[in-house]
């Protein structure tokens, strides 16, 4: 694995103290920069989102039904998660568990690189309702 998990939850953490940055200033920024920093905000998105995608491309069909089906059952997953702790502590051998322990790494991986995706979509999301204010004002003062 390239990065340690707790690199990748650095790096989420960085993400989101940038939107929360990027709407800070936007909010005493003119309409232009605005606009050039939403931009930025979507380029970004993009890139984030490519990237997660291409992960998910890259293990194919199971990655993408297994990704899925946790994304609609996270709640379920953790309580199964615990059990199966349990469970495998007497179940399964050092070879097994480490094969186990590589497969929740790239799933927490994944789901960092998607809650990334995430605050990236939302930091573009809060830049352009930033935006549109910024227009509606300035069209009612022209009015």
């Amino acid at each position: 694995m390239p990065k340690q998990l707790s690199e990748r939850l650095a790096d989420l953490s960085a993400h989101a103290k940038k939107a929360e940055d990027a709407v800070a200033a936007a909010q005493k920024e003119t309409h232009d920069k605005i606009v050039s920093r939403w931009e930025q905000a979507r380029a970004d998105a993009t890139a984030t989102t490519e990237i997660v995608n291409e992960q998910i491309e890259s293990v194919g069909d199971r990655a993408t039904k297994d990704w899925n089906a946790r994304k609609a059952k996270i709640a379920a997953d953790m309580d199964a998660l615990k059990a199966k702790v349990v469970r495998k502590k007497h179940e399964l051998d050092a070879r097994l568990a480490e094969d186990d322990a590589d497969s929740l790494e790239w799933d927490a991986d994944l789901a960092i690189d998607y809650a990334i995706a995430a605050v990236d979509q939302a930091r573009l999301a809060v830049l352009d309702a930033v935006a549109g204010r910024i227009q509606a004002l300035e069209a009612r003062r022209a009015s």
